[in-house]
């Protein structure tokens, strides 16, 4: 998925100082973004105050949307660098194609892992024959310098691997938690996970000391460590900790996401991952001039043209803002 802001703010990410040294308990604030021309999301990274989560840097939640009688999602060809999208519905159908020729269909708690690495351009849109509801998320991963001009490639994993307890079904996307490891590729230490809340749940799930972990509510309401969290709302809760209390008193689902702080600095813009301001202008330059990035096939139309760039150069934003 794309970021659409018409004017993207660069972020420099990375590095331990950005990670908290122990537990938190910290609200990040929602910022609501049109993507496209009818899909509204919540983006909650990066945010002020956050950059990252492990290697997570981009997450957006969207819907649930009713989208009877609409073309739903209708997301142009754009380009990646540098980067994994990680595309996970909970509701409706979602049309992936891609420059590498990949075309398929994501349905809900299917993993569609697409790794950008050199250069990728992609098109997202719900079939013109779609389910009513869209309610999903869409997450990015920061790829480590040795991998982030690795080729690229797509994964659709149809089936993952879960578990059940007290109240709580998880499902793996990314990582492994509880001897459930997902076969979605990895290459930084990392988890996603889908929970799922029965009404009364209260669990506690084991966690990593070493990662740093958030939670967002994609639906319903819940407690995590004590806190409460409503629709769209996504709680840091740093690094240090060996388990997770949840507990819900009506049905709710939630997204578990962590990893190892990312030790890089990196800068990201509209859609590229680089590690200077430079090389993002140069990935900018060569999405425009057609170089670098290939059409995707099949896909009828135009594409997306990159913004334009800021007056000033791509400079860090700081630890965490």
């Amino acid at each position: 998925m794309s970021n659409l802001e018409p004017r993207p703010a660069p972020h420099e990410l990375g590095g331990r100082a950005q990670a908290s040294a122990g537990p938190a308990l910290d609200l990040l604030p929602g910022k609501e973004v049109l993507l496209g021309a009818a899909t509204h999301v919540r983006r909650l990274l990066p945010t002020l105050g956050r950059r990252l989560v492990g290697a997570w840097a981009f997450v957006d939640h969207y819907g649930p949307d009713d989208v009877f009688g609409s073309e739903g999602m209708q997301v142009l060809p754009h380009p990646h660098t540098g980067l994994q999208t990680v595309s996970w519905l909970l509701d409706g159908e979602v049309h992936h194609r891609d420059s590498l020729g990949s075309d398929v269909v994501i349905r809900p708690r299917e993993l569609a892992l697409m790794t950008a690495g050199h250069a990728i351009a992609h098109a997202e849109q719900s079939p013109a024959v779609h389910p009513r509801y869209l309610h999903g998320a869409q997450l990015w991963v920061a790829l480590p310098d040795g991998v982030r001009d690795v080729a690229p490639a797509f994964e659709h994993h149809t089936a993952l691997p879960g578990f059940d307890s007290d109240g709580v079904q998880a499902t793996v996307l990314m990582g492994a938690m509880a001897g459930a490891t997902s076969p979605g590729t990895a290459h930084t230490p990392l988890v996603g996970v889908d929970l799922a809340l029965s009404a009364g749940a209260d669990v506690e799930l084991p966690l990593e000391p070493d990662f740093e972990y958030a939670v967002l509510t994609a639906s319903g309401s819940a407690d995590v460590e004590g806190v409460p969290l409503t629709p769209g709302a996504m709680l840091y809760l740093g690094s240090g900790r060996r388990t997770v209390r949840l507990h819900a008193d009506d049905a709710a689902q939630l997204l578990l996401l962590g990893g190892e702080p990312f030790e890089e600095r990196i800068v990201m813009w509209w859609n590229f991952v680089g590690r200077t301001g430079e090389e993002i202008a140069e990935y900018a330059e060569q999405w425009a001039e057609g170089d670098r990035f290939t059409d995707v096939p099949g896909f009828d139309g135009h594409r997306l043209g990159a913004p334009a760039l800021p007056p000033l150069p791509l400079k860090p934003r700081g630890r965490t803002r």
